[in-house]
Formats: structure tokens, C-alpha cells, sequence
């Protein structure tokens, strides 16, 4: 009886290991954020501008909801790219050159990045664009 115990273990562990395939590797995905050519793509009329590699977005509604105050200066359009989607930091799409961009006093306390760019008298409201 111990014997037949034993031999069925040792079956059914190699039975176990050999059908294992220890070559499977877990894949792994990354995600990367929204550059200029996907927005442009999805909405071609969108107002963007690129900081840090991210790219902001205004019109976005519940960012322009919210009550926001300019506070640091962090940037400025530095170029207009209207012609194509290759964008670089402190180039827009839509935004005079020379416009200023904020941060906002409240960013700790709204959902995701958002910018303030001054503009021609206005104050305009960027969300950025992250995946995550």
C-alpha cells in the first residue's frame, strides 16, 4: 500500500512539472500619455499646447467649472504649430506666442493637472492630458 502511495505521488508530481511550461513570460504593458497627432486626431479643433511632455487641453467642461487663481508662472508659448502634430514643450496649436502659463493655488485639490494660461485679457483653463 505504501508502496503504490508512493508511486502514485511521485506520477502525479512529474505529471505536474511536466506539463508546465516555465518558458511563459508575463507580459507587461505600458502606457504612455496622449501626444499632439492622438488629440488632433480624435478632435481636430481641440486647443492644445505642450509643457513637460504633456500635453493640456482647454474647453475640457468640468475644468471650466471650477473656480481657479493663478499662481506661479511656470512656462510660456514659446511657438504656433497650427500646420502639423509634431509639438514640442511651449508649443500650441491655437495660443499666441508669448502667452503666459500658471499653476493654479487649488491644484492639490482638483482631480489631475491643470494649468492657466493668460491670454489676450482671459484666463484660460489647460487640463493635462496623463494616462494613469
Amino acid at each position: 500500500m505504501r508502496i503504490l502511495f508512493l508511486s502514485l505521488s511521485v506520477f502525479i508530481l512529474s505529471t505536474t512539472i511536466g506539463c508546465s511550461n516555465s518558458s511563459i513570460t508575463p507580459e507587461t504593458y505600458t502606457t504612455q500619455n496622449p501626444d499632439a497627432k492622438e488629440i488632433l486626431t480624435l478632435d481636430p479643433k481641440a486647443d492644445i499646447f505642450q509643457l513637460d511632455g504633456v500635453i493640456y487641453q482647454t474647453g475640457i467642461e468640468w475644468v471650466e467649472e471650477l473656480s481657479l487663481t493663478k499662481d506661479e508662472q511656470v512656462g510660456e508659448i514659446k511657438t504656433r504649430n497650427d500646420t502639423d502634430t509634431n509639438f514640442e514643450d511651449g508649443m500650441s496649436n491655437k495660443l499666441p506666442v508669448g502667452a503666459k502659463i500658471y499653476s493654479a493655488e487649488e491644484s492639490d485639490e482638483v482631480a489631475g493637472p491643470i494649468l492657466l494660461v493668460e491670454s489676450e485679457g482671459k484666463l484660460l483653463k489647460y487640463y493635462g492630458l496623463v494616462e494613469g
